[in-house]
């Protein structure tokens, strides 16, 4: 059976200085200069070295494999002196087999690149490319029969579900070179009952009366365990977790959820995190899961690359619906058409099984800065029909950048659309978005349209009393989702929904907001630390949580003699007091708004059934010029 072996602790890290310094793993070496603005970080080869001792196996009767959960983003490995394996892609798992080059005691180094060139993607894009080992490094003992860990970073198993009437259909491919040696596999449910059984290499099993995989509601989860035996002796085994569903989506109702409507609201997510780049844990994995599910979202785009598989399992196991993509963006690189298929190869082997995922994304953006078009389209079109043969149960997606207009031919390739638009921020009229909507779906009633990114800048030191466009202000980007929450209720025929973004991130290139290196669209801070107001708004929109918030805690001084509070809630009414003194009670939805005249010090309290939150309001003479964006920083002109 297998053994696993974590060796993420002890290296040596060797950077762009030459000085060598000891590091453990995850780790970036671009934690400070990715975040700082300038677009200066350091792109460019650096090497990591580590000893272990040689792992206790059989010779002869057993292998050992390296396993990279992710390396930014091309690895040459060597061990003991000897080439590996070369990976380019810095989002996904890939392995080599080790055994022939093990010592007792082993040097294992790799030589990693993050520096420009024309053939791995990501190479334009509005984020950061840290380079490094970031996630686990792994040593993985296998008997010689064992399940195929040489494709693409798959586990060699494959666990395609259906629904018949109410019944389960769930085929199960496993791979493996083993000759001679029989398969047999089993299906558990959630509690470890064995529900249904089988034998070969692909065996289509039957689950009576199936419990369905049903999003947030119900996010069940079954088990495939298969085992590859020899002599009667099982000599591998692996497990893969999968759910039952069946989903579609209607150019006019929008997606559905085992027959049922199933708006899909949600968000996108960034990985990284203050001082830390990419190079997180679980434990921060967890938490912006924990930030996700409070304020009800059902579906999440993770962008711009494959994730980490820790989260597609907590996506899997809290029911959030998924859209997964490759880095392929902003700019189509000629000499870059393998690698799109390289890695969407990978982010489909390696995710599956992954019930919450309902597509793939081919590209965001490409549209922006690429100049070979017909080249462009014809890699499109090519890696469409791939992923329709690598997987023909899930539909294909692409995200369109706004200048991308509704007739050009990059948007009518995949099998669903979706648009990233910021009508309302980088330009005037947050109208226009209805009017795009509307126009869109008259032209072509028959193509299924989403919304992959919007949003607006906010700084939580920025504040207004009468906010505006490009002010970057807190009051302004709360402004901008009510508007957008409301039109998206006007148009329910949208197949998904992804706010840009769920946190701040870094894209070095930036320098807007006061902060440079920065993107401030995120409804929490870098750190996690602050759920900005538009957070509420969601909260109140999305999630049947009691909750009760004051809006503008953070501008604090206020220089008007009457000022409006607002107050979000999913609660139908809302009373409000000042210094103890009711100012007034309201019933109504999700947003609640009351005229308060200030006094010198203003301890505000609103309350909505159980639920309370406070905050400090101080009536002074002149505004506060810190709550303003500094002259000359007020662009909300995009990265380009």
């Amino acid at each position: 059976m297998r053994t696993i072996v974590n060796l993420n602790q002890d290296w040596h890290f060797t950077g762009r200085d030459g000085k060598e310094i000891p590091v453990n793993i995850p780790h970036t070496w671009n934690n400070f200069d990715g975040q700082d603005g300038g677009n200066d970080y350091y792109r460019g080869t650096c090497h990591y070295r580590k000893t272990f001792a040689k792992p206790a196996f059989q010779a002869g009767e057993e292998r050992v494999y390296l396993e990279f959960r992710g390396v930014n983003a091309s690895a040459d490995v060597e061990l003991n002196g000897q080439r590996v394996c070369h990976h380019d892609g810095g989002y996904s798992t890939f392995r080599a087999d080790v055994t022939d080059l093990l010592a007792e005691q082993n040097e294992l180094r790799l030589a990693v690149d993050n520096s420009k060139n024309d053939t791995v993607y990501p190479q334009v894009a509005d984020f950061t490319f840290y380079g490094g080992i970031y996630r686990d490094v792994l040593l993985v003992t296998v008997n010689k029969d064992h399940f195929d860990m040489d494709y693409w970073g798959s586990e060699g198993l494959k666990i395609t579900p259906t629904v018949d009437g109410k019944d389960g259909k769930v085929q199960v491919e496993t791979f493996h070179s083993a000759d001679g040696a029989k398969v047999t596999v089993e299906l558990l449910d959630a509690a470890g009952k064995r529900v249904a059984a089988g034998a070969g290499t692909n065996v289509t099993l039957t689950i009576p009366k199936v419990h369905l995989w049903d999003g947030l509601d119900d996010p069940y989860l079954y088990t495939a365990v298969a085992r590859l035996e020899r002599d009667g002796a099982v000599k591998d085994e692996v497990r893969a977790r999968f759910g039952v569903r069946t989903f579609r989506m209607d150019p006019d109702k929008g997606f559905f959820l085992n027959g049922r409507s199933y708006p899909l609201r949600g968000v996108c997510r960034h990985q990284d995190r203050r001082d830390m780049g990419n190079a997180i844990s679980k434990a921060e994995h967890q938490e912006d899961m924990d930030l996700i599910r409070e304020i009800g979202a059902n579906t999440i785009r993770l962008a711009h690359y494959q994730h980490d598989q820790f989260f597609y399992d907590l996506c899997d196991e809290y029911g959030l619906v998924v859209w997964a993509e490759i880095p392929y963006i902003s700019s189509h690189m000629n000499n870059g058409r393998q690698n799109t298929f390289d890695q969407m190869r990978e982010l489909i082997v390696q995710n599956y099984n992954h019930p919450c995922i309902v597509t793939w994304g081919l590209s965001n953006e490409i549209t922006i800065s690429t100049k070979d078009k017909a080249d462009m389209l014809d890699n499109h079109r090519k890696l469409n029909d791939f992923c329709h043969k690598m997987d023909p149960t899930r539909p294909t997606t692409l995200a369109c950048y706004a200048m991308c207009g509704p007739f050009n031919k990059v948007a009518h390739i995949s099998d669903i659309v979706s648009w990233n638009l910021y009508l309302g921020w980088y330009v005037p009229g947050l109208k226009l978005n209805d009017l795009w909507m509307e126009f869109f779906h008259w032209k072509y009633p028959n193509r299924c349209l989403g919304y992959s990114e919007y949003g607006a800048e906010a700084m939580t030191n920025l504040h207004s009393s009468h906010p505006k466009r490009g002010d970057h202000t807190e009051e302004y980007q709360a402004i901008y989702h009510e508007y957008m929450l409301e039109c998206f209720e006007r148009h329910p025929y949208l197949w998904a929904t992804h706010v840009w973004n769920m946190y701040d991130f870094a894209a070095d290139a930036r320098d807007q907001g006061g902060e440079p290196g920065m993107n401030h669209k995120g409804l929490v801070t870098f750190d996690r630390k602050i759920k900005k107001d538009s957070f509420y708004i969601y909260k109140a929109w999305w999630s049947d949580e009691p909750f009760v918030h004051l809006c503008g805690s953070r501008y604090v001084d206020r220089p008007e003699a009457v000022t409006e509070v607002k107050v979000y809630s999913n609660q139908p009414k809302v009373a409000l007091y000042q210094n103890g003194k009711l100012v007034g009670e309201q019933t109504g939805q999700r947003i609640f708004k009351f005229q308060v005249k200030l006094e010198g010090e203003n301890n505000l309290e609103a309350v909505a059934g159980d639920c309370r939150d406070t905050s400090f309001i101080r009536k002074v003479d002149t505004p506060n010029p810190a709550y303003t964006l500094q002259k000359g920083k007020s662009k909300s002109q995009n990265w380009v």
